[in-house]
Order: C-alpha cells, then structure tokens, then sequence
C-alpha cells in the first residue's frame, strides 16, 4: 500500500507556472512508477506525464510535451509535475497515481493500483 497526497494547485493566468508535488507513503516509492492525471467534467481521466519507477522513461502527452516536466525526488518520496506555460485548456483536476508493476511505463488508469485525491488547477485567460 501507498499513499498519496497532492499539492500545488491554484489559479493562474495563462502563461504562468505551477509545480505539483504529489508526497507518498508507505512503501518504498521506488516500487512504484508513476503518473500524473487529469480530468475535466464529463471526460475521462487522461495520462499527461509518467515516469518509469526507474525514473530512467518518461512520457508526457501531446498536449503538454514541451511544457510540462515530471521528476521523482528519492529522498523525499516525492513526485513533481512542473507546469510551464499554462493554457486555460490546462484547466483540470489533477491525480497523481502508482502502478506497482514491472519497470515501465503505464498511461492508462486501469495500470494504476493507488490514486491521490486531486487538486484543482484553474488557468484563466
């Protein structure tokens, strides 16, 4: 078992930053690889970064490839999810989760055993 616990969501006028920050518990982190999701009402949760458990893979969506960036800190047993350049179509609720699978790395929910609880994340225009 693992536990997650999201930050660092807000409202920002388009063009500027946020950083998530997503801290587990529990077991080791490393088990695990990661996602960060997002949803928006009346569609379906979307895989926009994840990271091997490894940390050795990423991937991040088309619609935010360039500007978002997805890094694990050991030590803390953290996830971030740097946001640069923020577009009012950026604006969701966002999950981080955990796959505890084999190396990889997973963009569908269905891979992913462990879910934080969301943060808001509103970019105005």
């Amino acid at each position: 078992q693992v536990q997650l616990v999201e930050s660092g969501g807000g409202l920002v006028q388009a063009g500027e930053a946020l950083r998530l920050s997503c801290a587990a518990s529990g077991r080791t982190f490393s088990r695990y690889n990661m996602g960060w999701f997002r949803q928006v009402p009346g569609k379906e949760r979307e895989c926009v970064a994840a990271i091997s458990r490894t940390g050795g893979s990423v991937y991040y969506s088309d619609s935010v490839k360039g500007r978002f960036t997805i890094s694990t800190d050991y030590a803390k047993n953290t996830v971030y999810l740097q946001m640069n350049s923020l577009k009012p179509e950026d604006t969701a609720v966002y999950y981080c989760a955990a796959a505890p699978r084999t190396n990889g790395i997973f963009t569908t929910t269905t891979w992913y055993a462990f879910w934080g609880q969301g943060t808001q994340v509103t970019v105005s225009s």
